[in-house]
C-alpha cells in the first residue's frame, strides 16, 4: 500500500474490541437484536469455530497434564522486572552494560519502571480469537452477595433482583452445570471422606462449571468445555448468516486507539484506528454508532489511555486475588475402603451405589488379572473412565474465600508422567483483596509493550487485614489437605506468585461517580456517549470466586442498555 494513500474505512452498528466470552455476550445480544456487529481481536484464530476452548481436543481429554504447555505457550506476561545488578559471573568478554547509565532491557514487556516488590509478576493476557477462555478453567460460582457484591456499606451498582435474573442467563448463555462431574467415583469419594472430616466441611459442593456432556461421553468419558464459541452460539461457526443483523470478526485486528471527540459530559468516539497485523503498514478506520472494549482488565485501560481518556480512577483501585495452592495424594485407608465410603451407612443413594458397583467390578477384575500372573494388573481401584473431581467450598461471611478442590491443568501443578493422576486432587484457595486507589496499574508515556502500545506498570500490596486473611485461607487450605491425604513431592502448600490466578479486576470499576469509577451501572463510560465497556475491570469490590460468570452478566444488562437505549441518554 502507498504510505500516503488515505487509510480504509469499514462501518458497523457496533465495534466489539475482544472476542473473549464477554466481548462475546455483548456481539450475541445486540445481533439478536437485528444489529449489525463487526468484531476485531488482536489474536489469531485458532480453532474452525470462533473461539474453542482448546482442551477439548482428544489428546488433552486423555492427559490434561499436557494441556500446561499450551496454557504456558498462550500467556503473554504484562510486565516484567528489569534486573539492574551485573552478572558478576557473566563471560567478561560477553556483552554488558552500566547500570548506571541504563535503566535496563525493554523488550518482550521487560519493564524498567517496574518495581519488582509492588509487581503481579504473573499477570498476563492472552492474544486470541476466545481470549483466556481458549484454556480457561470454566469456573463460574456467583459472587457473594454480601462479600463480593457489597464492601463497606456500598451496594453493587446493578440491584441484586436484577443480578440473580442476570446471573440466570448467563449460566445458560456458558452452559452451566454442576452435574457433569456429579456421579464419578472420584469426585464422590473425596465429597464424602470431606462430609465425613468435620462441620467446617459440611457445605462441600460441586464447583459451579461451564461444561456439557459430549455424545460420546459414556464410553470415553469425554466432555465439552464451555468458551467464547459456547457464547456466539451460531455465530461461532464463520459460515453461519444469521436471521437478523449481521456479525463479521476481524482476527489479528488490533485497535491502537479510539478518536473521541466533544467537549466536557458530552464527548463521542468517532472511529477506531486500527491496525491489521498482517501488514502493519496499513491503518484502518472503523466507524460504528457504538463501541464496546472488552479486551481484558489491563489491556482495555491500555487503550483508553492511549486515546486520552483521563477519568482519575482508569486503572486504580486494583484488585487480584492472593492464592494458595497443593496437590494430595490420596491416603492408602480411603483406597483401600473406597466402595465403603462411596456406600456409607445407609448403602448410598442411586449415583453413588452405581459408582461403588463400578469400583467393585473393576477391582474384582485387575485382582483376578494379577492372580493370574499379570504383573500388569491395574493397581488402583478406579476405572479409567471416572472423570476428575469438581468440588468447592464456596465464599461464606465466615469464609471470605473461593476452594476449588479438582483437577486441572494450570502454569502449575502438572503430575509428573510417573504418577498416576487419578490418585491426585489439586487444592487451589482463592482469597480476596479489597479496592484501594493506590493499588493500580499505570501506563507509560516512553515505553512500549510487544503490540507498541504504552507498557503498563503495576503497584500493588496487600494491606495488614488482607495478608491475616490470606494466613487464616491457608490454616483451612492444610486442614482440607489433611483430610484427603498427603502431599505430592514437589507440590507442597505454596503460595502462588502474584498475578497468577489472572482475575485482576477493578481498573476499569463499575460506580456511581466519574470520580472513583470509569463506567456507570450500565457500563458506559462517564461522559463518552457511546463507549461502553465489559470485563474483570468493572468488578467495584474485589473478589474472591472466579469473576468471568459475573462479568458476563454485566455485559448482558449493558448490551440491554445499547439496544434499548441508555436512560441518561
Amino acid at each position: 500500500m502507498n504510505d500516503t494513500a488515505a487509510p480504509r474505512t469499514h462501518e458497523a452498528d457496533v465495534l466489539v474490541i475482544g472476542s473473549g466470552p464477554v466481548g462475546c455476550t455483548f456481539a450475541r445480544r445486540l445481533v439478536e437484536a437485528g444489529r449489525n456487529v463487526l468484531m476485531i481481536d488482536a489474536g489469531a484464530q485458532l480453532s474452525r469455530r470462533y473461539g474453542e476452548h482448546l482442551k477439548n481436543s482428544y489428546l488433552f481429554q486423555k492427559n490434561i497434564d499436557l494441556f500446561v504447555s499450551v496454557i504456558k505457550g498462550n500467556l503473554l506476561p504484562l510486565s516484567t522486572a528489569t534486573h539492574k545488578e551485573p552478572v558478576l559471573t557473566l563471560d567478561p568478554s560477553a556483552f554488558s552494560y552500566d547500570p548506571d547509565k541504563y535503566a535496563g532491557f525493554s523488550m518482550r514487556n521487560q519493564n524498567p519502571e517496574q518495581r519488582e516488590h509492588l509487581n503481579l509478576p504473573a499477570a498476563a493476557a492472552t492474544y486470541a480469537v476466545g481470549g483466556m477462555a481458549t484454556h480457561w478453567t470454566c469456573a463460574i460460582p456467583r459472587f457473594h452477595p454480601e462479600v463480593e457484591r457489597r464492601h463497606r456499606g456500598q451496594n453493587y451498582p446493578i440491584d441484586d433482583k436484577e443480578m440473580d435474573k442476570l446471573y440466570d442467563e448467563a449460566e445458560s448463555l456458558l452452559a452451566r452445570s454442576t452435574r457433569v462431574f456429579a456421579s464419578s467415583a472420584r469426585h464422590l469419594l473425596v465429597k464424602r471422606v470431606l462430609q465425613r472430616a468435620g462441620e467446617e466441611f459440611a457445605d462441600v459442593t460441586e464447583l459451579p462449571l461451564a461444561v456439557s456432556d459430549r455424545a460420546d461421553s459414556a464410553r470415553t468419558s469425554a466432555v465439552t468445555w464451555s468458551a467464547a464459541d459456547t457464547v456466539l452460539g451460531d455465530l461461532a461457526d464463520p459460515a453461519h448468516t444469521p436471521p437478523r443483523g449481521s456479525f463479521t470478526l476481524l482476527p489479528e485486528h488490533q485497535c491502537v486507539r479510539l478518536e473521541i471527540t466533544g467537549a466536557d459530559k458530552h464527548q463521542k468516539v468517532r472511529y477506531a484506528v486500527v491496525r491489521d497485523l498482517r501488514d502493519v503498514r496499513e491503518e484502518i478506520r472503523l466507524r460504528a454508532e457504538t463501541y464496546v472494549v472488552a479486551c481484558g482488565a489491563v489491556p482495555t485501560p491500555q487503550l483508553l489511555f492511549n486515546s486520552g481518556v483521563t477519568l482519575p480512577a482508569l486503572g486504580r483501585y486494583l484488585t487480584e486475588q492472593p492464592m494458595s495452592f497443593c496437590q494430595v495424594v490420596l491416603q492408602q485407608e480411603h483406597m483401600d475402603h473406597l466402595e465403603e465410603i462411596l456406600r456409607g451407612p445407609s448403602g448410598g443413594d442411586g449415583p453413588a451405589r452405581a459408582a461403588a458397583d463400578r469400583v467393585a467390578r473393576y477391582r474384582a477384575a485387575e485382582l483376578k488379572r494379577l492372580h493370574s500372573g499379570d504383573k500388569c494388573a491395574d493397581p488402583v481401584p478406579f476405572p479409567p473412565t471416572e472423570r476428575d473431581p469438581n468440588l468447592a467450598l464456596l465464599v461464606t461471611g465466615g469464609r471470605p474465600w473461593h476452594c476449588q478442590i479438582h483437577r486441572d491443568a494450570f502454569t502449575y501443578g502438572a503430575v509428573p508422567p510417573n504418577v498416576d493422576p487419578r490418585l491426585i486432587v489439586d487444592l487451589r484457595w482463592f482469597g480476596i483483596s479489597r479496592p484501594r486507589p493506590e493499588n493500580k496499574v499505570t501506563f507509560s508515556r516512553r515505553l512500549r509493550d510487544t503490540f507498541d502500545m504504552p507498557q503498563p506498570t503495576f503497584h500493588f500490596r496487600l494491606d495488614e487485614a488482607e495478608r491475616k486473611d490470606t494466613d487464616r485461607m491457608n490454616e483451612h487450605m492444610l486442614r482440607t489437605a489433611a483430610a484427603l491425604g498427603g502431599f505430592m513431592p514437589g507440590s507442597e502448600p505454596v503460595f502462588l506468585t502474584p498475578g497468577l490466578p489472572l482475575h485482576i479486576a477493578g481498573t476499569t470499576r463499575m460506580g456511581t461517580s466519574a470520580l472513583d469509577s470509569v463506567v456507570d451501572e450500565y457500563s458506559k463510560v462517564w461522559h463518552i456517549d457511546n463507549l461502553y465497556l465489559g470485563g474483570n475491570g468493572l468488578h467495584p469490590f474485589g473478589n474472591a470466586s472466579n469473576p468471568t460468570l459475573t462479568s458476563v452478566a454485566m455485559a448482558l444488562h449493558a448490551a440491554d442498555t445499547i439496544v434499548k437505549g441508555h436512560p441518561g441518554l
